[in-house]
């Protein structure tokens, strides 16, 4: 009788393990469908970038304002929007993240210009793919999208970062 309880409780022991096994293996699936993509995490960025398409330039505009911007204080606030802090210059902001050659650009990229041609970087924007930029830069243009390979980003192209 003795023996046959062990055995009893053995075997019950041994399905409530298999039973909870299998909800163990079963959860890591579930954890990274949960998990965000940086493909994803791009595609976010660029669409609050686009939600801006407009508003107006002001060199120097203030960090967190949205009624107007700089290129810096544009990919600050983009950015910041989804989780993702980067400094306020555009010099500041070129020294964070990996670097990325230029071809190998992907969305989400900040592409960093000298457009003074004076050796300092005084512009970043971000790359959308597909051989465009999101960023803003002159007073009369605001917040807008932008051809890159040919472009003056591309001529005064310094280094780009990935951040995401």
């Amino acid at each position: 009788m003795k023996n046959r309880l062990i055995k009893t409780l053995a075997g019950i022991t041994l399905s409530f393990s298999i039973v909870f096994s299998g909800v163990a293996l079963a959860s890591p699936q579930s954890a990274s469908a949960a998990t965000v993509s940086k493909s994803d995490v791009a595609e976010k960025v660029i669409a609050t970038g686009k939600q801006y398409l407009g508003v107006r330039y002001k060199f120097g505009a203030p960090a967190g304002r949205t009624d107007m911007f700089d290129c810096s204080s544009f990919t600050q606030y983009v950015f910041k929007k989804n989780g993702i802090k980067l400094p306020r210059s555009s010099r500041q902001q070129a020294k964070v993240g990996t670097y990325v050659p230029k071809s190998q650009l992907q969305p989400g990229d900040l592409v960093f210009s000298d457009t003074n041609r004076d050796g300092v970087i005084n512009h970043v924007s971000i790359y959308m793919g597909n051989d465009k930029l999101i960023h803003t830069y002159r007073v009369g243009i605001g917040v807008t999208i932008s051809k890159f390979k040919g472009s003056t980003w591309d001529k005064t192209y310094v280094t780009a970062r990935r951040v995401i």
